[in-house]
């Protein structure tokens, strides 16, 4: 289906187009969207033994027929909440949250960042990293400017992909710091169901969490093909 690297994440397929085969997968992994179309994904071999893998999503290399279908269905999910802001988590899930910001009806969203402006409050920050780059700690920063659009405002947060739950958690003890209560979390994927555990140590154990897809962490079998890893982890 996929010849080339640049293919995947290019294609919104019929439901079932994307099939196993033999009981279990290749090199492409479906993503399924609400209404059943299909994304597909590139199985990813994650750093160790080589037998765990996931399925991976990096939206800023999609079509924008992807991330369109991506951004409709987040917003429908995050729509029952009433959300008045929207905060998109860098780098990945920034145009990701303009996109739902926009679907909701919102002037505009609010967008933490990596990068340290000097007058940025070092108190009003986190440090983050993610399954993605594992070793590469940074700091995620939520501009003091920006409080005053919290008040009193219900929240969502937008990220591309819920995985280990680092990046969640991290953003998650920042808004807890500032003093902001999110109502709901919506990401693109929620690739495996290792988030569940940072978020119920996080400041808000209880919070909803959304997705347009959601893939199970691989398992290499004796056959070589990636099978759903017991336990989802």
């Amino acid at each position: 289906m996929i010849e080339h690297p640049h293919g995947f994440w290019q294609d919104l397929y019929p439901p079932g187009t994307i099939q196993p085969e033999a009981g279990g997968w290749g090199k492409v992994y479906p993503g399924t969207l609400p209404d059943g179309r299909q994304v597909a994904l590139p199985v990813r071999v994650l750093p160790g033994d080589g037998q765990a893998a996931v399925a991976s999503l990096i939206v800023n290399q999609a079509s924008f027929v992807v991330e369109e279908a991506l951004v409709a269905a987040m917003a429908d999910a995050a729509r029952p909440f009433a959300p008045e802001v929207v905060v998109g988590v860098p780098t990945l899930g920034l145009s990701l949250a303009a996109g739902v910001a926009r679907a909701l009806g919102h002037a505009r969203m609010v967008a933490l960042g990596t990068s340290r402006k000097f007058w940025y409050d070092e108190a009003l920050s986190e440090p983050m990293n993610s399954i993605t780059s594992p070793e590469q700690m940074k700091r995620v920063y939520l501009d003091p400017r920006m409080l005053p659009l919290f008040e009193g405002r219900r929240v969502a947060l937008v990220d591309d992909v819920a995985s280990s739950g680092r990046t969640l958690g991290a953003v998650l003890r920042l808004l807890a710091r500032a003093g902001i209560t999110p109502q709901v979390a919506a990401f693109a994927m929620l690739q495996g169901e290792g988030w569940r555990a940072t978020l119920a140590a996080s400041p808000f154990p209880t919070l909803r969490v959304v997705g347009a897809m959601a893939t199970p962490r691989l398992a290499r079998g004796p056959d070589g093909r990636w099978r759903a890893m017991e336990g989802g982890q």
